[in-house]
This record gives structure tokens, C-alpha cells and sequence, in this order.
């Protein structure tokens, strides 16, 4: 991994952003996200993750985060093992997902081309951390990431995104996920 791509500080906020093999759209059935967000919740009780701002997108997730606890990468690299297992799952116990035997398919051939792997793979292996050092990081980075649902056409304002921070940010109300505020 490059030195460019690492948790070179655990006391500094970084952007990391992590994509499902092939970029499948698995979060667009509750079960699936409800499981994501359920991970996040874990990781901010039990491993000292702080979540400053997320989005969860179709086949990706954006977070801006820092610890308290154990370091980044660890949490990283457990949410993502736990995850992997736990969706996998229930992408096969789902009778009612239409694209099952695809993703299935999908998450079998990338776990096939990647020698760290025995059977599947669900997530690709970078996160690419960007720590936020300057003010101007950090609000480029914010909005990016409030934005990205509406970039990609699903809503017009970034707090109509229920799967985001945004609605914590621009309105009173309080989102899915419990948040540190940047100010």
C-alpha cells in the first residue's frame, strides 16, 4: 500500500471511502443497510470510532472519522471483515433478492483473483484515507461527501438522503447514526 494511503495520524480526522467489488449495488434493500449501520453504531460503542460525518451510497460508503480507541485501520479492517460476512449471509438467505445467484456470482469471482481470499470477496481491498489536515480538506471533503447522492440524481437536496449525515448538518433533525459535529 502506498505511504500516501495510510492512517499516518490518529489524532487527525481522515475521509476514507470503501466500494463493494464491482461496484454492486447491494444497499438498496434495508436489510443490507440496516446491517451497515448496525456495524457503524458497534464500532463507535466498543472500538472508540468517531464518526464526524457518512454517507452510505448503493455500492459505496464515505466516511469522515477519527478514534478514541483502537487505531483507524484495525477498525476499518474489522467493520470490513464483519461486514463482508454478515452481508454475504444475508444476501444468500434472501429469497426475495432477484439478483442473488449474480452478486453471489460477482463477490465469487473478485474472491477468486485476490489471493488473500479463501472463498468470496464483498469489499475491494483499498480504503484510501485522506487525512484532513487543512480546514479547506476537511470542507471540500464534507460537502463531497453530503453531496454525492445528489450528484448521482437519487435526491435534490443532500438532507433528503436518508442514509447520510446531511440531514444532521442542514436541518434540526437527527439522522440515523450519532454524530461529532464539525464546526
Amino acid at each position: 500500500m502506498s505511504r500516501k494511503y495510510k492512517f499516518n495520524d490518529q489524532q487527525k480526522l481522515y475521509f476514507v471511502s470503501f466500494a463493494t467489488v464491482y461496484w454492486l449495488d447491494v444497499f438498496t434493500r434495508n436489510e443490507y443497510r440496516n446491517i451497515m449501520l448496525d456495524s457503524f453504531r458497534y464500532c463507535q460503542a466498543e472500538k472508540g470510532l468517531e464518526i464526524y460525518a457518512w454517507c452510505l451510497m448503493p455500492s459505496h460508503v464515505h466516511l469522515i472519522m477519527g478514534t478514541v480507541g483502537e487505531p483507524m485501520q484495525d477498525i476499518l479492517r474489522d467493520m470490513k471483515k464483519y461486514t463482508s460476512k454478515r452481508l454475504t449471509a444475508a444476501i444468500e438467505a434472501n429469497p426475495q433478492e432477484s439478483r442473488r445467484e449474480w452478486m453471489l456470482w460477482m463477490m465469487a469471482r473478485a474472491g477468486k483473483k485476490n489471493p488473500n481470499n479463501e472463498k468470496m470477496q464483498f469489499w475491494q481491498q483499498h480504503n484510501q484515507p485522506i487525512e484532513l489536515n487543512t480546514p479547506e480538506k476537511l470542507r471540500q471533503r464534507l460537502n463531497y461527501l453530503h453531496n454525492n447522492p445528489v450528484v448521482a440524481g437519487f435526491v435534490e437536496k443532500p438532507e433528503d438522503w436518508l442514509y447520510s449525515s446531511a440531514v444532521d448538518y442542514c436541518t434540526n433533525r437527527k439522522g440515523l447514526i450519532d454524530l461529532i459535529y464539525i464546526e
